[in-house]
């Protein structure tokens, strides 16, 4: 099996600056992900990515891609990481799944190595990850009932689908205020139910908000979503305690994300919330483990930030290397 010196799991901002980096380096490295482009490439406008007054999330992850390829990188995506462990020779061994499938990403190897009874997929020196984070769910009935029938965390992706419908964005973030100015746009009427009695998200979101044609319910927790074959309404009890019923075809869920970190070894420190715990080198408690981007415990989860945490991870990777030679 040919071993690596470095693996990144992962396929958006982090990983991208880090495997640029590793390029210019000449490392012995592979970039894996399930997919490219992360929650990058499911964000609306951006306007706070240095050097680019306004793109798109979609054009960033392009042009994140157009990068590595520059480099001669070609992540290899598709790939479904179960579980990393640390050998007793102190590399790294990944277990991973391709495609939707049980097809293993190691069939493209001819001899695959042996861990704790698991096939290794993957055989590193050292490991960065950079998986990110996925949508959380509300936990209400009708949720799972409906998702992909009218449910979505993804506006980006779901919107333009509900055209001249009615709409309902729940949560209280910037994602959700940028959800419902999309909505705003497309939809014949855009609601927001909001459980707390004021936005948390950025300033100039909520102002751009309050002149578009969106209804806002605050102080409001959504109870339920009903439906036949797809989505009909949703229940809600109102700040007075009562319940309301709002008739709708298309239902937003943006009510913040979960870490994307169980692969990791057990022995790694994470967070109550389950953001792996980095120091200011990104590296984890594990030697030669590294993570960057918003599946650690980062305070902002930000774009430029995960770009410059992927830079950081990996040139501490590098002095890891250095000191195995």
């Amino acid at each position: 099996m040919e071993n690596y010196d470095l693996i990144i799991i992962g396929g958006s901002a982090a990983a991208t600056s880090a495997g640029i980096y590793a390029a210019r380096r000449n490392l012995n490295f592979k970039i894996i992900s399930k997919d490219f482009g992360g929650e990058v490439a499911t964000s609306g406008e951006i306007g706070n990515w240095p050097g680019v007054n306004e793109t798109t999330g979609t054009e960033l992850s392009d042009k994140f891609r157009e990068h590595l390829k520059f480099y001669g990188v070609e992540p290899e995506i598709g790939v479904e990481v179960d579980k990393i462990t640390k050998q007793e020779d102190g590399t790294f061994c990944i277990t991973a799944k391709k495609g939707s499938g049980s097809t293993k990403a190691g069939d493209k190897v001819s001899e695959p190595g042996e861990s704790n009874g698991s096939t290794c997929d993957y055989v590193a020196k050292a490991v960065i990850v950079t998986t990110g984070v996925h949508p959380r769910e509300l936990g209400i009935p009708g949720e799972k009932e409906f998702r992909n029938k009218g449910v979505s965390y993804c506006t980006t992706c779901d919107g333009p689908l509900f055209k001249d419908q009615v709409t309902v964005t729940i949560g209280g973030g910037n994602s959700a205020l940028e959800s419902a100015l999309m909505l705003a746009d497309v939809a014949k009427k855009a609601y927001v139910i909001n459980k707390n009695p004021e936005f948390k998200g950025d300033k100039l979101l909520i102002d751009k908000l309050a002149s578009k044609n969106v209804e806002v319910i605050s102080s409001a927790s959504t109870t339920e979503i009903i439906g036949d074959k797809l989505v009909t309404g949703v229940k809600y009890t109102d700040k007075d305690g009562n319940e309301q019923h709002l008739e709708t075809n298309g239902i937003f869920v943006h009510i913040g994300m979960v870490p994307n970190s169980n692969i990791v070894p057990e022995n790694v420190e994470k967070s109550k919330f389950g953001n792996i715990v980095v120091d200011k080198n990104c590296a984890t408690n594990v030697e030669g483990l590294y993570a960057a981007g918003d599946v650690t415990d980062v305070p902002f989860n930000q774009i430029v930030i995960a770009a410059g945490m992927g830079t950081t991870a990996l040139l501490s990777a590098v002095n890891y290397l250095n000191k195995l030679k």
